[in-house]
């Protein structure tokens, strides 16, 4: 992949837009929507549960900063055929930061989430759920799915790549190579002051969401995000390369992308990183959603259930 300054670009703007939490109806109420917390206790991450008993597992998983509220329309449009889990991690969309809390070297932060939400499979004793991740959510997907094949049903990615390094770096970038900018990032991010981070993810994120009257409500849910888990959970995006694990993942895996924001990414371009991407994964099934941007189940929602609505019938 050819690194030029505005792929590094677009990819930082992709990162960034996927701070904020996109919650369908600003901070929802989750009892007024019949959810409840689970009964599981951690320092990485709380559920919120939604859905009668007995129906089939399906695991939500928002992205960097992201909060359940993202998922309130998926979860309105299943209506209850679904028992639905909707992962918070802790530092999130105002989520005190917990064993996820930051020091002035950067810790892993979607890794051991991911280990603790195939801890909640096992002891909430989940029959192979289905699971869906957006963005950053999608990585501790992939990671759950590579490193636990035997607790995932199914898997949908949406709009994530296994490498996000690759954009950072000269054709051939290894995690090892692109360290370096990621380290500067991380230092950028975690140090910067409040104000002026704030003012560098707005025009990201309003960038990467085309549905105007949502871009409130996610920058909101960024600045209520602790600063330093944001910063090191994107610095372990750009270190973290899940192209040799894929291959481990026995669940069906179907992937939900985006054009590249950039003049110059056409959509052949964007399905060629794509397939390239997942090409470790055969049987992987890509597709594009066009006229969307990073969310797509804000921007393109009926296509979004109707993509859901297909992989879970599968």
């Amino acid at each position: 992949m050819i690194r030029t300054a505005s792929t590094v670009f677009l990819a930082t703007a992709l990162l960034l837009a996927a701070a904020p939490a996109l919650a369908q109806d600003g901070h929802v109420n989750h009892a007024a929507h019949g959810a409840q917390q689970a009964a599981f206790t951690s320092d990485r991450l709380s559920v919120v549960v939604d859905g009668p008993e007995g129906a089939p597992d399906l695991i939500l998983i928002p992205g960097l900063s992201s909060s359940p509220a993202v998922w309130q329309g998926t979860v309105d449009h299943l209506n209850g055929r679904y028992r639905i889990h909707r992962i918070h991690v802790a530092g999130f969309a105002g989520a005190a930061a917990q064993a996820n809390a930051q020091g002035d070297a950067p810790q892993p932060v979607g890794a051991p989430v991911a280990e603790e939400i195939a801890r909640y499979i096992r002891e909430q004793h989940l029959n192979r759920p289905a699971v869906v991740g957006h963005s950053m959510g999608g990585t501790m997907g992939m990671m759950l799915a590579a490193r636990h094949p035997d607790l995932v049903g199914r898997l949908m990615v949406v709009d994530m790549i296994p490498f996000m390094g690759a954009m950072f770096g000269a054709p051939g970038a290894t995690a090892e190579s692109v360290t370096p900018v990621a380290d500067q990032i991380w230092t950028a991010q975690s140090t910067s002051p409040r104000e002026a981070y704030v003012a560098q993810a707005t025009p990201a994120i309003n960038g990467m969401i085309n549905t105007e009257s949502r871009r409130e409500e996610a920058l909101e849910d960024m600045r209520n995000s602790d600063q330093k888990v944001s910063a090191a959970a994107f610095r372990e995006l750009v270190t973290t390369d899940l192209r040799p694990e894929l291959a481990k993942i026995t669940a069906p895996t179907e992937v939900l992308y985006v054009k590249f924001n950039d003049a110059r990414m056409t959509d052949a371009i964007t399905d060629a990183i794509y397939q390239a991407s997942f090409a470790t994964l055969p049987g992987a099934r890509l597709k594009r959603i066009d006229d969307s941007a990073h969310f797509i189940m804000f921007d393109q929602p009926e296509a979004f259930y109707g993509e859901l609505d297909a992989f879970l019938a599968r």
